[in-house]
């Protein structure tokens, strides 16, 4: 059973940076499409990057250019490095991991199969 553990939320101030991690284990990362979703207090649940099994990255318009989705297979590992982060970043981010044709991933929270409990990202103003 693949299983999804985030890391590297915390508190930051208006500007500044934070690196997620999102680690897997029970399966290897290499064949599936990998998200990055958050979720503010009231609001759905919104993808911010995702990238497909071979590599290709998208991301949420607001953010992009300010973040970075990165792997790194042999730790099976992924990252979501933010910078100039803004108090409208502050949310629960997740990981999320489905097994999809090469080309797929969606910014959309479904039909992402596992699920990460989430890291807690706080901008102060």
């Amino acid at each position: 059973q693949l299983q999804l553990v985030e890391s590297g939320g915390g508190l930051v101030q208006s500007g500044g940076s934070l690196r997620l991690s999102c680690v897997a284990s029970g399966s290897t990362l290499e064949n599936y499409a990998i998200g990055w979703f958050r979720q503010a207090p009231g609001k759905e649940r919104e993808g911010v990057s995702c990238m497909t099994s071979d590599g290709l990255i998208d991301y949420l318009g607001s953010v992009q250019g300010r973040f970075t989705f990165t792997r790194d297979n042999a730790k099976n590992t992924v990252y979501l490095q933010m910078d100039s982060l803004k108090p409208e970043d502050t949310a629960v981010y997740y990981c999320a991991v489905e097994s999809a044709p090469t080309g797929w991933c969606k910014l959309r929270p479904s039909p992402w199969r596992y699920w990460g409990q989430g890291t807690l990202v706080t901008v102060s103003a």
